[in-house]
């Protein structure tokens, strides 16, 4: 469905504001399902509404849904612990030309 706004842009979908939840999810589920393709193989100018209808839609959940759950592993720290779980249990040491990116202690004779 398209739909002039009183500014002369285009709009594609109906407002975000005016979805049920449920329509919203259904509507979340549907453009990060597309996403991929439009990137790949859409027009300069589908990519372009593809972006803002993500971005209506999405500001449209966060803003219903400011205290959503978020998982630890979905974070820079989980993310981090994730690549070097036991990096996060020992005592980090710089690596290349500051340290060679092992444990804290080394075996004598080492460079």
């Amino acid at each position: 469905m398209r739909e002039h706004d009183e500014r002369g842009t285009t709009m594609t979908g109906v407002d975000p504001d005016r979805l049920d939840d449920q329509q919203l999810m259904k509507e979340l589920e549907t453009i990060h399902r597309t996403r991929h393709d439009t990137l790949l193989y859409g027009s300069n100018d589908a990519l372009r509404v593809h972006n803002e209808r993500m971005a209506q839609l999405e500001g449209e959940y966060l803003r219903r849904n400011p205290r959503r759950c978020v998982a630890p592993g979905r974070t820079r720290d989980g993310a981090r612990e994730r690549a070097c779980p036991e990096a996060a249990r020992e005592e980090r040491t710089p690596v290349g030309k500051w340290g060679s990116g092992g444990p804290a202690t080394r075996e004598p004779g080492s460079v």
